[in-house]
């Protein structure tokens, strides 16, 4: 199972996202840092593509932005600018920082490397791909498609109150 998201500071969403709350929905974690030149060249455009493409599916996108150094240049109040000027519109969530380490929290708990890292989390909240590094655009869209295609959970099951936003709750719909 994919381990639970541990963020500090949340941009645009207007409530937490967890992993638990977000099951019967195909889920693409990226992690990156503002400052690294692989996620600015690479990933942020990947996932931008990623926004338009998929933005009529019920695929939820989530940015981790996980610092890990030059802690003191990458603040929440840089990475909103950063946010607004790449125009990134999914949920982004700031990694909780541990004193006890120079490693986020969430990073730590998926085994990231570095960044950018990304993750495929199926309808029922396992893990089904992990990356490090950029992946070819075709091959992550064949995967999401793949994962999009999968059955949402059967609508016989109970909807838990994490399956509810707003004083709605949706039934999942059985393919």
């Amino acid at each position: 199972m994919a381990p639970e998201l541990s963020v500090s500071q949340w941009f645009n969403t207007p409530e937490p996202l967890s992993i638990a709350a977000l099951k019967g929905r195909v889920i693409f974690l990226h992690s990156f840092q503002l400052l690294c030149p692989g996620c600015v060249a690479h990933a942020i455009p990947q996932v931008q593509r990623i926004e338009r493409t998929f933005s009529g599916s019920d695929l939820q996108i989530i940015g981790l932005h996980t610092v890990f150094e030059h802690h003191a240049a990458m603040s929440p109040t840089t990475l909103e600018a950063f946010l607004f000027e790449y125009r990134l519109n999914s949920p982004v969530g700031v990694d909780l920082a541990d004193e006890a380490s120079h490693v986020p929290v969430t990073m730590r708990r998926y085994g990231f490397r570095g960044t950018p890292s990304s993750v495929l989390i199926g309808r029922d909240g396992t893990i089904l791909h992990e990356a490090f590094g950029i992946e070819d655009d075709l091959t992550l869209g064949a995967r999401i498609a793949t994962a999009l295609a999968t059955p949402v959970p059967d609508a016989g099951q109970a909807v838990e109150v994490s399956d509810c936003a707003a004083g709605v709750c949706a039934l999942p719909v059985s393919i």
